[in-house]
């Protein structure tokens, strides 16, 4: 279906810049983008502006501070299971979250962050209103032009040494789609996950 939707758009509308949104969101970015074979700055998954938002939110409630507090709180990698979020560059009021957290504590908001699409679902609901203003934020930046600054998956040709996927990693974005992407410094441990979250989004594009 996908591959279909890529076609159509390609022939009557290929100056487009195409937003992701659907499940599993790097694996469509990944073929959709393969289909299109154009240029990759136009082709955006959108999904992990909201789990860097769901990080923040789960970062203000273990620190008990508010979310405008909370700064460089990002989630890069796979929109599941593999999903980074990444501690090391968080700060508090302007102050590194390195001093301020355990890593019991790191690994359970790890964990929450990965799965919070689950507790949603224990009320019966789901994450449409979250992915809705994510969604638009990207909208609004292309069609009025305004510099968005946020993370969203891509087809990376070397950056974070990854090549030939789709994932999520820091992005600006303007009216013509994706105009950088930013590799920002990542420790030891949050490289190697990202590593494993590309590995694990190859083995499902291999799979279809």
């Amino acid at each position: 279906m996908i591959k279909d939707i890529a076609k159509k758009i390609k022939q009557y509308c290929p100056n487009a810049v195409v937003l992701i949104v659907s499940n599993p969101l790097d694996v469509l970015t990944y073929f959709f983008q393969k289909e299109y074979q154009f240029l990759r700055n136009r082709v955006i998954g959108v999904a992990s502006s909201l789990d860097s938002s769901r990080f923040r939110y789960l970062l203000s409630k273990k620190l008990d501070v508010r979310q405008s507090q909370i700064s460089d709180a990002v989630v890069l990698g796979e929109h599941g299971d593999t999903m980074v979020p990444v501690f090391s560059r968080v700060k508090i009021d302007g102050k590194s979250l390195s001093s301020m957290i355990k890593s019991d504590a790191k690994k359970t908001i790890i964990s929450e962050t990965r799965n919070y699409w689950k507790s949603l679902r224990k009320y019966k609901s789901r994450s449409q209103f979250g992915i809705a203003k994510n969604t638009f934020d990207v909208i609004y930046s292309v069609l009025r032009n305004k510099e968005l600054s946020i993370p969203a998956s891509v087809m990376l040709n070397g950056e974070f040494g990854e090549s030939d996927v789709c994932m999520g990693v820091p992005v600006i974005i303007n009216k013509n789609g994706i105009t950088k992407i930013q590799e920002i410094t990542l420790n030891d441990e949050e490289r190697e996950m990202l590593a494993t979250s590309a590995k694990s989004i190859k083995k499902y594009i291999k799979s279809v």
